[in-house]
């Protein structure tokens, strides 16, 4: 087990305290793990406290609502277990007035049962208390009955109307309606990629294959209620929004707010990616998703996966939704962009179309079909190569570059010079980060070189090898033995005018120009990076090849054989 803690004991303790310390709304009680409204009028003079917890191990869930507008209190308990009665008393008598309090509890036995009794305990000594359970899991409609399901990350957004409906001043009983009402439409469910792992326990709940998921699973590292492969982002979201509908709480023509929850170490990317298809698909069934937010809003620690919450919502809810609050980690804004996509207006005008096909052109788009298909199956080896001493991109990069190429028409290779910048502006289109740039740049050098010979002569393309190597020198500041791409491209072109000078066939000329730049790519394994993002680890590249280089001896060799 690999986390960031001290000691398994005192997690809690310690998170609240550096949440505290974050967050001059909170104080944390001196006696208990329970995190509090700091400044609050007198008890005559408060308005309803709306107090909410459970288990700890939910973060930002649930100290990161405390502030006005939102939780007056939050009570934490010991990692995936319910506070103490006597703490959730404890939070009551510290935040609560005349007003009385509202408990906004999770369908979990203990939070019912030590909530419950604490305000037992309240009304006893005259505070008023309202309680509402959430129960928002739809995954669990075939399994027990609607108010045995759990409560998972839906309960946010009952905090937030709860919240800000205590704050407008209103009495208890309404603030406790508009909660009850709240959890009464709210659906969620989620899905899991892998497990968690406890501090106090050190290893994961549960172990899944490598393309296996969890469907429908809880937020305390249980499983699910049913394991299946590993799908496309597309088809798990209609998955989950397709089950809320089955269940009754979505329909065509409902306004709805939209919370996409990472479950603890879910990316932000990949938590977008899910957003922009749960938002496409409700548009598709004729919902219209006024609000809508992604993030970790209630985790499962370090689970990576995603839940879906849905809410329908009117004027009045999206009021309260929209109402201002400090509390640290309620996301603000949610606004929903009606346009999303600019139609593009950088349409490139090309002549080639209209130029006659020469037998050169054709040979160089068939060539490039070659080439394009040796990166496409070299992609594993790159990927590898440049996880080692780079960002693992490169291999991938190749892809789209090649898929790109391929994806050119054949009236693109009228001659050479228009063939060679049809895939300049392929590839710079296709590839970010590095690649892009330099293969655009030396692919438009040579073009321009080439640019009014019907039929280059061997000569000819040496020059043009020569100018584009020069180019991709100058853009990226590389030289021989710098440890890149140039360390394969600049034996392979100076070879090639050499041997041609040196009166060699075409043929020959073009095999030892390829086996200089195999051979300088090989040599990179020797080289210390002076370039790049392998320069970062200095004498630890050292024994593994640039794959920047080796996708050039890929490419080399693949013209070649085609």
């Amino acid at each position: 087990m690999k986390k960031l803690i001290n000691n398994p004991v005192t997690v809690v303790r310690e998170m609240l305290e550096g949440v505290v310390a974050l967050s001059p709304a909170t104080i944390l009680l001196a006696d208990d793990n329970v995190v509090i409204q700091s400044g609050l009028p007198e008890p005559d003079k408060r308005k309803v406290a709306v107090l909410s917890g459970g288990g700890s191990g939910h973060e930002p869930a649930h100290a990161g609502y405390v502030g006005a507008g939102m939780l007056t209190v939050a009570v934490a308990g010991d990692v995936f277990t319910s506070p103490s009665t006597d703490a959730v008393l404890g939070g009551i008598r510290a935040a609560a007035g005349p007003a009385g309090a509202l408990l906004i509890v999770k369908n979990y036995t203990g939070d019912r049962l030590n909530f419950g009794l604490a305000a037992e305990l309240a009304r006893a000594e005259g505070i008023p208390v309202e309680i509402v359970v959430v129960a928002d899991d739809v995954a669990l409609r075939d399994t027990v009955s609607a108010d045995r399901r759990r409560g998972i990350a839906g309960t946010v957004l009952v905090h937030k109307l709860a919240g800000a409906a205590a704050e407008r001043g209103l009495p208890l009983e309404d603030v406790a309606r508009i909660a009850r009402e709240a959890a009464g439409k709210l659906a969620s469910m989620g899905v899991a990629l892998g497990s968690c792992t406890l501090p106090a326990v050190g290893k994961p709940g549960f172990v899944l294959g490598e393309a296996e998921i969890e469907v429908g699973l809880g937020i305390h590292g249980e499983q699910g209620v049913r394991r299946m492969p590993l799908a496309p982002v597309d088809e798990l979201v209609t998955l989950v929004l397709d089950t809320i509908k089955a269940d009754g709480k979505l329909k065509s023509g409902d306004r709805v707010a939209l919370l996409v929850n990472g479950l603890g170490s879910t990316p932000p990317m990949e938590l977008a990616i899910v957003a922009r298809s749960a938002v496409e698909r409700l548009e598709s069934l004729g919902i219209s998703v006024e609000r809508a937010w992604a993030g970790t809003f209630l985790s499962a620690l370090d689970m990576p996966g995603f839940s879906l919450s849905v809410i329908p919502v009117d004027a009045e809810t999206l009021s309260l939704i929209d109402a201002p609050t400090v509390a640290t980690a309620w996301p603000r804004g949610g606004a929903v962009n009606r346009e999303r996509v600019l139609p593009s207006h950088n349409i490139e005008k090309s002549e080639a179309a209209k130029r006659r096909r020469t037998t050169a052109g054709d040979r160089l788009h068939a060539v490039s079909r070659h080439v394009a298909n040796a990166l496409i199956a070299a992609e594993p080896r790159l990927t590898e190569l440049d996880s080692i001493t780079g960002d693992g991109d490169l291999g991938m990069s190749m892809v789209r570059g090649a898929e790109a190429i391929l994806a050119l028409p054949e009236q693109s290779f009228s001659d050479v010079s228009d063939g060679l910048m049809a895939m300049a502006n392929a590839m710079r289109k296709a590839i970010g980060g590095s690649s892009g740039p330099f293969y655009a740049t030396g692919l438009m050098r040579a073009s321009r070189q080439l640019a009014g010979i019907e039929k280059p002569t061997a000569e000819q393309m040496a020059d043009a090898f020569l100018a584009a190597v020069a180019a991709v020198s100058e853009l990226g500041g590389a030289g021989p033995g710098d440890r890149t791409m140039i360390d394969a491209l600049y034996p392979a072109a100076e070879t090639f005018r050499e041997k041609l000078g040196g009166g060699a066939s075409s043929e020959d000329a073009w095999r030892s120009a390829v086996a200089a730049g195999v051979a300088g790519a090989e040599a990179t394994a020797s080289m210390k990076p002076r370039l790049g993002r392998a320069s970062y680890l200095g004498e630890r590249a050292v024994g593994h090849q640039d794959a920047g280089a080796v996708a050039v001896s890929i490419w080399l060799e693949a013209i070649t054989a085609g």
